[in-house]
């Protein structure tokens, strides 16, 4: 099946025009207009969507079953260490995590769809600003649900896909229950009293007091969890002090707690801050403790998992995944809107193996099709009526899986 115009090769250029011009959270405004021109023939498109998304409504000839497809639009503040023509040309700005990759593909299953409407039914295409997500800073997913094109609706389907350089080209994984882990972010300001560094006596050192906080935080989570229980904790960020001659007033680190049950997440981050605030008691040290980006898990619907392996082998190879990794996403928020399945896509071939928010990040462009193929038949599979029971979806026993993706920034599967 090709798509209208050009085949593949439009999606190329899409994609590569979306690389060139990458844009942080909230400021996508040339991405947006982009889309916009793009998508304006194919349906009622709704602009202003978290401020600079977009949402595409496409309408089959008689009422049916609904499917929201997702993608997000923000690039990563990193720089580009390509060399290729379409290497980002905004300084400390590139699509490091295929977030342009994402936006083709939905752009891609719209256009087919608008080529060949559903005979019943509706899909909506969301194109979402803002997934990644700063300490403390707003969630573009949450924004998105509070605008009126959303809010209050129910889809019977909520789809999306992410790059994965941890597979090849021309494979697609699937997460047999959850698809990303939980995320709690954190910070701990440590404050002390300032002093002559030749009186440290007549002060109480804040980087001091800090350093042993984060040396009691990573030994408290490590004997506070099970061995069966997959848990990411990190520290990520130091800062403090105003000379090398003066004791610390002031010093604070920020990091994240990342889970997949619920009852870990709960006790782990009692632990965390009750830690905390008696190591900085101990040595006579105030202390502020804020949670922030407290984000759900990604769980997959079992009907959907079961759909995808009846509906997409053949299109792609569709790879089990039994150990879902502890990388995040704000798509776990969509799945208010209705049974959600969110997949990898396999973009490692001739180009692709880097690291995602590394700059070196690039994909064989072949994962494109491979991309469209696979949400198109999903969405029509659902608009078909092909979508079975929950308590009767079954999916397959995994034989070979793939490599555990669970760690963290140093690994190809990090993405938020």
């Amino acid at each position: 099946m090709e798509l209208v115009h050009d085949g593949v090769d439009e999606l190329v250029r899409l994609r590569r025009q979306l690389h060139r011009h990458p844009e942080l959270r909230f400021t996508e405004h040339q991405t947006a207009e982009t889309l916009a021109g793009k998508l304006q023939p194919f349906g009622r498109v709704h602009t202003g969507i978290a401020g600079t998304g977009l949402l595409l409504e496409l309408e089959g000839a008689l009422p049916g079953p609904t499917v929201l497809l997702r993608a997000d639009m923000d690039a990563y503040p990193v720089q580009d260490a390509k060399t290729e023509p379409y290497a980002s040309t905004n300084p400390g700005v590139c699509h490091a995590c295929g977030h342009d990759v994402h936006m083709t593909v939905a752009y891609g299953v719209a256009a087919r769809l608008a080529a060949a409407p559903p005979a019943r039914g509706s899909v909506a295409v969301l194109f979402q600003p803002a997934e990644e997500i700063p300490f403390g800073e707003a969630s573009g997913a949450a924004a998105a649900l509070l605008h009126e094109a959303l809010s209050g609706r129910r889809f019977d389907a909520v789809l999306g896909l992410h790059c994965w350089p941890d597979l090849r080209v021309g494979t697609l994984g699937v997460d047999r229950h959850t698809a990303m882990a939980a995320k709690d972010a954190f910070r701990i300001e440590v404050l002390g009293r300032a002093a002559h560094a030749a009186t440290p006596a007549l002060g109480r050192d804040a980087i001091l007091g800090l350093s042993g906080i984060v040396n009691m935080l990573h030994a408290a989570v490590a004997r506070s969890r099970n061995a069966d229980e997959l848990v990411a904790f990190n520290i990520g960020t130091i800062s403090g002090g105003a000379s090398q001659s003066q004791v610390a007033a002031y010093a604070e680190a920020t990091g994240t707690l990342r889970t997949l049950d619920e009852g870990t997440r709960e006790r782990l981050k009692v632990v965390i801050e009750r830690v905390a605030r008696q190591q900085a008691a101990a040595l006579d040290l105030g202390i502020r403790f804020t949670w922030a980006n407290e984000m759900p898990p990604v769980r997959n619907a079992a009907e959907l998992v079961a759909l995808a392996h009846a509906e997409l082998p053949g299109l792609v190879e569709v790879v089990d995944l039994a150990v879902p990794p502890l990388t995040t996403d704000d798509f776990a928020l969509l799945g208010a809107l209705g049974p959600s399945l969110y997949v990898k896509l396999g973009v490692t071939g001739e180009r692709g193996g880097a690291s995602l928010h590394s700059g070196s990040f690039d994909v064989d462009e072949r994962c494109l099709e491979y991309g469209v193929n696979a949400l198109e038949r999903l969405t029509r599979a659902v608009l078909d009526g092909r979508l079975v029971a929950p308590a009767t979806a079954s999916v397959p026993t995994p034989a070979a899986t793939a490599d555990d993706t669970g760690s963290d920034t140093d690994s190809a599967a990090v993405a938020a």
